[in-house]
């Protein structure tokens, strides 16, 4: 039997994203699934484009691998960080950073002192880690995987999608570049910032790009929380995640006004994809800090890539006959 197509959608989350290596690896691993297209911000941008080069140079084995050693050279290049946890949290098994100096100085910079200022030189140290990682005249040559990558126009305010046919080492910085740590990045004269302000990750290019009507969205960004933010950290925390979930709740009422027409006759099947939605998501993810993106060390990365293969594997095995026949991201209790 064919594998069962479908499309993924990731979002970005800084360390977190390894929580999404484990996902597609799992998704990779089976043989009754194949993805087809892709879309991602930030490391759901960086976990794509490693994946399509691994994959364009040695089918899903070299991918599987290619996601791995990246993320290792992720960790390995932070391994000299002061980004570290404090020794309390080291002994209790918190994976916070909130009571690491090194990040309160930081946290406490970023909103005195523009990245132009502490950063003169513009150095990114996810620049070598994609030269590395990434090869982008292999990704413009594939044609079994699409690939949409996005970046926030700083000066317009609207997403701009990257194909896999324009994709540069600039485009996919782009999509991770956080405003509080790096200056704009620069592309054919316009300044871009991470794209989970305006996608995270953006749905619409599949639906328009790819013939396939499953998506799976990978989700690491809880849109609900059950407590009221109290401290000052704790509010820009919250307000960042409401922030980088606006536009994919705005994407999915749409996708729901566009079903309920479908499914009433007022619009034709035959010139409306009847999209149907999935999502992979773990209840672990939630309770981790948000100063926990910044942490990547090692133990950590396989602990949320191990939480990832628990989930994929799950959903798997609840949904898999799903596929092709309905939802199971339930829009009505999302969204109301």
């Amino acid at each position: 039997m064919a594998p069962k197509k479908i499309n993924v959608a990731l979002q970005g989350g800084g360390a977190h994203g390894a929580f999404t290596w484990g996902v597609l690896t799992v998704l990779l691993e089976s043989d009754e699934v194949a993805i087809d297209g892709v879309t991602g911000t930030s490391a759901g941008a960086m976990n794509a484009a490693v994946m399509m080069s691994g994959y364009m140079k040695g089918g899903k084995p070299a991918a599987i691998a290619a996601l791995r050693a990246f993320w290792f050279d992720t960790s390995e290049a932070a391994r000299f960080s002061p980004l570290r946890r404090s020794a309390m949290d080291m002994l209790m098994g918190n994976w916070s950073l909130d009571a690491s100096p090194a990040y309160i100085a930081m946290d406490i910079a970023s909103r005195l002192v523009s990245p132009a200022i502490a950063n003169p030189l513009g150095i990114n140290p996810l620049s070598p880690i994609v030269d590395k990682h990434v090869d982008f005249s292999l990704l413009k040559q594939c044609i079994d995987l699409k690939l949409f990558v996005a970046a926030t126009n700083v000066r317009n305010g609207r997403v701009r999608i990257f194909p896999h046919s324009e994709l540069t080492p600039d485009a996919l910085l782009a999509s991770a570049c956080i405003p509080q740590m790096f200056a704009p990045v620069v592309i054919d004269g316009e300044a871009y910032w991470d794209g989970g302000f305006m996608g995270n990750p953006p749905l619409y290019p599949l639906f328009y790009e790819t013939d396939t009507a499953d998506t799976v969205i990978v989700q690491i960004n809880p849109v609900e929380r059950t407590e009221i933010p109290f401290t000052a950290r704790e509010i820009v925390n919250r307000v960042n995640e409401i922030t980088f979930n606006a536009s994919l709740l705005k994407e999915l009422r749409a996708v729901r006004f566009v079903t309920r027409l479908i499914e009433e006759g007022k619009l034709h099947p035959e010139q409306y994809m009847r999209v149907r939605l999935h999502r992979i998501a773990a209840e672990e993810l939630r309770p981790l800090s948000a100063s926990s993106k910044m942490n990547a060390e090692w133990e950590f990365l396989e602990h949320l890539y191990k939480m990832g293969r628990r989930a994929a594997e799950h959903w798997l095995e609840r949904h898999l006959h799903d596929i092709g026949e309905r939802d199971t991201l339930d829009l009505d209790e999302e969204l109301d």
